[in-house]
């Protein structure tokens, strides 16, 4: 049979009552001028059931404490325990705020970064990465207790005189009990190598670290001084304009492709959104001093190049329906997808887009197109413009 606890509440108020019994005894005598015989014995009785009552009481809380004082140290016991597993880990752990602000550092992090653990609490685990890595870094610190999913970043941190880190950072969100974010626990290890050749960077994706901006179709794209576009989603048409004041198509910017001001030596250059666009801005700087940038769209920059030269030499064609016809031709190579019946052109067009982009007018375009309908290769599926072979 266990051991009855007796709980604090039921014991406060049997002591209520038995001070309220003598405390009535007590008013019997006093107000008695000549005390009867039977008061002595009732308060005798009185103060023995208060008595026993208290030693019960007694006995009960001495148990309780007991208990408490053994639940204790099992408890400091575990906490020792884990505070020694973090302490000693052989990998980096942090506990920060959601702010990144370190409150917690074990010896392995400490070693990582060459600094005592004592200056490592109060300070932001960002100022610990590389400079040029850091907006990225802070990005994805201000999303991370968004998610409840344990998250992975890999980045470069600088210890303290010495040469910097390629580590990787496994990063968990820690919640109170009503569900709410409270703090960050990270797991830092050094990488032998970090992954930045070209065949390992094509999964990257630099909207993870990166704003994106979106413009509806027909809306000017602006163009910031030391930054280069990358388009995520749609098709952007990048022109100029001639002393005669005609607009020239100088390029076709479309899903992973890019442009910007520091990709051009004109004066007068602009972007247009020929449909709904998504991209990103990349400062030119951050390229220049991250490998995995530069690997990442060096490719994408030698696209543009070679696409400019494909554009020289429909601008050199003589005839406007030749001209109309190669600009169709290379916008099924740009942002064709295959269909039953041929290539549809995944943006729509309209006639005075296709116009400007020729150097001709609207009229002579829908002529040529109606020509093209008419013999046959091309076809319209809702609105989309369709080349058959």
């Amino acid at each position: 049979m266990g051991h009855y606890k007796l709980p604090v509440d039921v014991l406060v108020r049997q002591l209520e009552a038995a001070y309220e019994r003598i405390f009535a005894l007590y008013d019997d005598v006093n107000s008695t001028l000549v005390p009867s015989a039977s008061i002595l014995p009732s308060a005798l009785k009185e103060l023995g059931i208060a008595s026993e009552e208290l030693q019960v009481a007694a006995e009960e809380l001495n148990q309780q404490s007991e208990e408490l004082v053994a639940t204790r140290a099992i408890v400091e016991a575990e906490r020792q325990r884990y505070q020694n597993l973090f302490e000693f880990a052989p990998d980096g752990y942090f506990v920060t705020d959601l702010q990144g602000m370190i409150h917690q550092a074990n010896q392995a992090a400490a070693q990582l970064l060459n600094l005592s653990q004592q200056f490592l609490t109060g300070r932001p685990i960002a100022g610990f990465v590389l400079e040029t890595e850091r907006q990225a870094f802070r990005s994805k610190l201000s999303q991370l207790h968004q998610s409840k999913r344990v998250q992975k970043i890999e980045t470069v941190v600088q210890p303290r005189l010495e040469e910097p880190l390629n580590v990787a950072l496994t990063v968990a969100t820690i919640q109170n009990s009503t569900g709410e974010p409270v703090s960050l626990c990270w797991l830092m290890r050094r990488l032998a190598k970090r992954s930045s050749s070209p065949a390992q960077e094509k999964g990257y994706d630099p909207s993870q670290d990166y704003p994106i901006h979106s413009y509806a179709k027909g809306e000017t794209v602006p163009l910031k001084p030391q930054e280069i576009c990358l388009v995520n989603q749609g098709l952007v048409k990048l022109s100029t304009f001639s002393g005669n004041g005609k607009e020239v198509l100088m390029g076709l910017a479309g899903a992973s492709m890019v442009f910007g001001s520091t990709l051009t030596s004109l004066s007068i250059y602009q972007a247009i959104a020929m449909s709904d666009v998504q991209l990103v801005y990349i400062p030119q700087e951050q390229i220049n001093t991250s490998p995995r940038l530069a690997n990442l769209l060096m490719p994408k920059i030698a696209q543009r190049l070679k696409q400019t030269e494909k554009l020289l030499l429909i601008a050199g064609q003589p005839r406007v329906k030749d001209r109309l016809w190669e600009l169709l031709l290379l916008l099924k190579q740009e942002v064709g997808e295959p269909v039953e019946d041929g290539v549809r052109l995944n943006v729509r067009l309209t006639h005075e887009d296709l116009a400007s982009a020729c150097c001709t007018t609207r009229v002579t375009v829908t002529r040529l197109i109606t020509h093209l309908l008419q013999t046959g290769q091309v076809s319209l599926n809702k609105h989309y413009i369709v080349l058959h072979d």
